[in-house]
């Protein structure tokens, strides 16, 4: 149960009094709670203190909120409050957090974060206006053919060109920075923002090697003028009829240093840097070779590296100043440094007010950049990298396997360019659960089929691209990103399925409430049944797991979740029966009060609650968009960003303009 997970929030003190406790909050818990969450009750949770207003953190107010709401306590086997008191508690849980958090203040730690291997790449690449990339990209990037990626268009291709490199063969050849050195490594995720943001120092080794980093790239033998789309007004010398050589130092650096640094740059700083260049040149070092060690210095700086400056303008403030928030709002939907737009707009002022921010975030979300987010965001939420490690039994699933590729990125691919369709043609989000079209490639299809692949007739269209058409679906059993291929196999074992998998996958991805951890003395799921189990049902197998007093809470949780995607094997094909012949039972309850029977009166009972699914939509955006896992301060800004986009259906656009315009977004902490 929640409530017993959970104990440890009670460690949080402060409250609002008594007369502040909604009375019928207070009824509602000492009729349904406190006899087993009293002073003498379960999992050290005295609720008694609650109910009388003595200890109510927004931690617990928060934890009581989400149990009542989501139909988790009281237990199915003790009485049941009527639905209108619940929802009317639930709704004065809400109001209370919603005053709490009003009243106190948010933890503050600076949101101090340097950039991952993927947003350094984007960052000089933008920079410098490269034509070529700075590192072969990792695999789980799809490179773009015949441009299919337009924002400004409004819609995906029926018919998209897509390519990337098949999983277990050697990096594609395209064009790139000769020579290059590694990216500094560190414990920091390769994709995305680090949810974690915990290594935050420079160490000087770690300097070096980025030191070492920059001036490997502006040294490649490809670092010329037909890669390099500043060359001519930075790198090139200047005509000798022109300003005097440091006047027009002064000027290039000031461009570059802003960009770079991501604001106006102060004199001093400014100063330092032409010196730098002057230094070289009185010592007979050409113009080029004096900029590129600039420049290599520059792409080295904390002030380049760090997402946001630790500067003085943190110390008390309640929200980030212009140039902060642009570079937040670049990083979160460009993966990279604003442009000289946005920051044109945080120098006159446009961040400041709801239109001028409104504008730029629809001017972002129409640039080709936006494919960066693509690339980032739907890869975390979904955790589409576990894809890249399964590999499906080859003996009972050889249709995985044609030639020398895997059916991997087929796979992957499929929800990646469902969600750039909803995001391009600003489609609600709960297309996510379902969707009347997804897009299939030919291999893909072929796949899905009861007969699984013929490798004979469907050959690969090249190690490199692959063609993916705009498919209508049929039925709720296809549609969506929770039962297309690469989830239902990324959650299985090379052998089976893993209803405990998948349902924790769902309760994390869908429904950001994940589990805890399983104890750590549960024996794993024999793998080949005996005798006396191999005529049972994985789900009958799977009962002793939910026998334990210390495993029932989380299967309660995660097993209704799993087994309603119990009718696709380990590949994410369509199964009635398991090879022993027994039945698939695909029933469950969601949220404790929804019955359904199959795949489809699932994804209808999750729909019929949408504001739960947008809500934990909403909470993966934000987190991404901060870098950090939220608090019950950010939640109660997600819970108004739902009821506010609520009116157009949920459009994802909506949602991300409602997150950028959040009270969270904006504060430093």
């Amino acid at each position: 149960m929640r409530l017993l997970c959970f104990a440890f929030l009670l460690l949080s003190g402060g409250g609002l009094t008594v007369a502040d406790n909604p009375p019928a909050v207070t009824t509602f818990l000492e009729t349904h709670c406190v006899d087993c969450h009293g002073a003498d009750g379960e999992g050290d949770v005295d609720l008694q203190l609650f109910a009388s207003g003595q200890e109510q953190s927004p931690e617990l107010i928060e934890l009581v909120h989400h149990v009542i709401e989501r139909h988790e306590m009281p237990p199915e086997e003790m009485e049941q409050p009527p639905k209108e008191a619940r929802r009317m508690v639930a709704s004065e849980l809400y109001n209370l957090l919603a005053a709490k958090t009003r009243q106190t203040q948010a933890p503050r730690k600076q949101s101090l974060r340097r950039m991952n291997r993927f947003q350094y790449h984007n960052a000089v690449t933008d920079l410098f206006n490269l034509r070529c990339a700075v590192f072969g990209l990792p695999e789980r990037v799809a490179r773009v053919y015949a441009n299919y990626f337009d924002p400004a268009k409004g819609r995906l291709p029926d018919i998209v060109a897509v390519g990337n490199r098949p999983l277990g063969k050697s990096q594609l050849i395209e064009p790139r920075l000769a020579g290059v050195a590694p990216f500094p490594q560190d414990l920091r995720a390769e994709h995305g923002f680090d949810t974690q943001a915990d290594h935050l120092s420079l160490s000087p080794l770690l300097m070096e090697s980025f030191l070492s980093l920059g001036q490997s790239i502006v040294q490649s033998k490809d670092f010329v003028k037909k890669n390099v789309g500043i060359w001519g007004e930075f790198f090139e010398a200047p005509e000798k009829h022109a300003d005097p050589e440091s006047k027009v130092i002064e000027t290039r650096l000031t461009k570059f240093l802003t960009l770079a640094f991501r604001r106006p740059v102060e004199k001093e700083t400014l100063d330092r840097y032409v010196s730098f260049v002057t230094a070289k040149r009185a010592k007979g070092i050409s113009f080029e070779d004096s900029m590129k060690a600039t420049a290599a210095a520059v792409i080295a700086s904390p002030r380049f590296l760090y997402i946001y400056n630790a500067d003085s303008q943190f110390e008390g403030a309640e929200a980030l100043d212009p140039y902060s928030f642009a570079s937040r709002l670049s990083f979160f939907l460009w993966g990279s440094i604003p442009d000289e737009q946005l920051l044109f707009a945080a120098e006159a002022g446009l961040l400041e007010n709801k239109q001028g921010i409104r504008e730029e975030v629809r001017r972002m979300l129409k640039s080709k950049k936006l494919k960066r987010f693509c690339d980032a965001f739907p890869l975390q939420w979904l955790q589409l990298d576990r894809m890249i490690s399964a590999t499906p039994d080859p003996d009972l699933f050889p249709h995985f396997y044609f030639s020398k590729y895997r059916l991997s990125m087929h796979m992957m691919l499929e929800p990646l360019l469902l969600f750039e369709a909803v995001l391009l043609e600003n489609l609600p989000v709960t297309q996510f659960i379902h969707s009347d079209f997804t897009y299939r490639s030919h291999q893909l299809n072929k796949a899905y089929a009861e007969l699984g692949l013929d490798v004979a007739a469907a050959k690969p269209t090249g190690p490199t691209r692959l063609v993916f058409e705009r498919t209508l679906t049929q039925d709720k059993r296809s549609g969506g990103v929770i039962t297309n291929a690469a989830v239902m196999t990324m959650l299985s074992n090379p052998e089976r399925s893993q209803p405990i998998s998948r349902g924790a996958w769902l309760a994390s991805v869908v429904f950001n409430d994940p589990p805890k951890p399983p104890p750590a003395d549960v024996p794993p799921l024999p793998e080949h049944a005996g005798i006396e189990t191999e005529t049972l049902t994985l789900r009958e197998r799977l009962s002793a797991h939910r026998e334990r007093a210390d495993c029932r809470g989380c299967h309660e949780q995660i097993d209704p979740l799993g087994f309603a995607l119990e009718n696709y094997d380990a590949v994410g094909r369509w199964r009635s029966t398991y090879k022993n012949g027994r039945s698939v039972n695909s029933s469950g309850k969601l949220f404790h009060q929804y019955d359904f029977g199959n795949i489809t009166e699932f994804k209808e009972a999750i729909l019929k609650e949408d504001a739960t699914f947008v809500k934990a939509f909403a909470k993966h955006l934000l987190s991404f968009a901060l870098g950090r896992k939220l608090t019950p301060w950010d939640n109660v800004d997600v819970e108004d960003v739902v009821a506010t986009t609520a009116g157009d259906g949920y459009k994802i656009q909506s949602i991300i303009e409602g997150v950028v315009m959040s009270p969270a977004f904006r504060s430093p902490w």
